[in-house]
């Protein structure tokens, strides 16, 4: 039983790398894609998650699917159940400023922090809480996933700050979802600080992109 990775690879070619605009509803190339690539941060999940203890991560797997409906990996079928999933993320977050983005059989959420944090801060918006019960309800019903909850900053500041407050940002979220019903062992949280930026941080516009919280959702297979 395995975790199904992300290729680690980026989409600096925007091949395959739409967004859905949560205020048009329409099918884009996501203002991410532009930058640096949608791929770059979620490779590093990946090589985040490759560095783990492989035993760690297979009694992990098995504690999730005991927990989850049916307590079976998802097989074959691992292309619609994320299909599906992505379906309802897209319909449930439309309106919301979130993008959501696939790549591969991985579906990666990316919350621009001038919709879930003040500046500066750890709390989470209160308007953006329900957003977070959104997400909550899919998760809930696609329960054979991994999350991991990623904290990027700009470039402001020093890097041991930047680091700091990507953590503890990711912990916010993270504790939050958990608080909702989500079960611990489904969750890895980690802080980039600043060193996964996805535009330049020269500019305003490019350190609002690089502000963020991105949440990374694998299936399990076995």
């Amino acid at each position: 039983m395995k975790l199904f990775t992300i290729p680690l690879m980026t989409c600096l070619a925007l091949t395959g790398c739409s967004t859905f605009d949560p205020y048009t509803g329409e099918e884009k190339v996501s203002n991410t894609a532009k930058g640096a690539g949608i791929g770059a941060s979620v490779a590093a999940v990946a090589a985040y998650l490759a560095n783990k203890n492989e035993d760690d991560i297979s009694k992990r797997n098995r504690r999730i699917l005991q927990a989850a409906v049916g307590g079976a990996a998802i097989g074959g079928g691992i292309g619609f159940y994320m299909d599906s999933q992505e379906a309802k993320l897209r319909k449930q977050l439309r309106g919301s400023g979130v993008s959501v983005e696939r790549e591969g059989d991985n579906i990666n959420l990316i919350m621009p922090s001038n919709i879930t944090f003040a500046s500066g801060n750890t709390n989470i918006e209160q308007s953006f809480l329900s957003v977070l019960d959104s997400v909550v309800l899919v998760l809930q019903e696609f329960d054979k996933t991994l999350i991991v909850i990623a904290g990027h900053t700009d470039s402001s500041g020093s890097n041991a700050l930047n680091q700091r407050l990507s953590e503890r940002r990711a912990q916010s979220v993270s504790t939050y979802l958990i608080g909702a019903g989500v079960i611990t062992d489904r969750i890895e949280r980690i802080g980039f600080g600043e060193t996964q930026p996805v535009a330049s941080n020269a500019t305003k516009a490019g350190k609002e992109l690089n502000r963020r919280v991105e949440i990374t959702l694998l299936p399990i297979t076995e």
